[in-house]
């Protein structure tokens, strides 16, 4: 598996493909993508099924074949408007930072996983944009964004390994290229 990972090795393929033949579950593979300026501000969005979770870019792979890239380009697409695909102007700033978290999903998400799923793999990017980049939002995903300095977007984020990626930015934006 590629990335280092920051918890227990977790192999969901086997629970994911038993489950996903009656039903079609949520794969506990995901990816957080967070978006920043070279300024280090940071985009954050709210989602719209809970109150006050700002968060970073983050979806799981919508089939086990998606790689984590691919994942990644298509989330920040879906639920910005950001287009980082390869043929983009953008697509040399989505910046792979080798690192992974595995955490416990919430309760009141496990609904969306096949029974039994109470972790998820979630793998970390960086997408370097210009300032004042346009965002357009998925209004049934999210309610409000906004452009944070990196230590003010990990204090308001709702997830622990979130706000981790916030405080982690600036090592990884000292490679990026903008």
């Amino acid at each position: 598996m590629k990335g280092r990972q920051l918890g227990a090795l977790i192999n969901w393929n086997h629970c994911f493909s038993v489950a996903a033949t009656s039903h079609t579950f949520k794969i506990p593979q995901s990816v957080l993508v967070v978006i920043h300026t070279p300024a280090l501000e940071v985009l954050l969005i709210k989602r719209a099924d809970a109150d006050d979770f700002w968060q970073s870019i983050t979806g799981s792979k919508d089939s086990l074949e998606e790689s984590f890239v691919e994942t990644a380009r298509r989330e920040v697409m879906e639920e910005t408007g950001i287009d980082c695909s390869p043929s983009s102007l953008l697509a040399g700033q989505l910046q792979d930072w080798d690192l992974e978290n595995v955490y416990e999903i919430y309760p009141r998400w496990r609904h969306r996983y096949a029974y039994g799923v109470t972790h998820n793999t979630e793998h970390l990017f960086g997408l370097q944009v210009s300032a004042g980049t346009p965002v357009h939002l998925s209004p049934r995903e999210h309610t409000a964004y906004q452009w944070l300095p990196w230590r003010e977007a990990a204090a308001i984020c709702f997830s622990p390994s979130n706000a981790e990626a916030c405080l982690l930015l600036p090592r990884f934006a000292a490679n990026s290229r903008c």
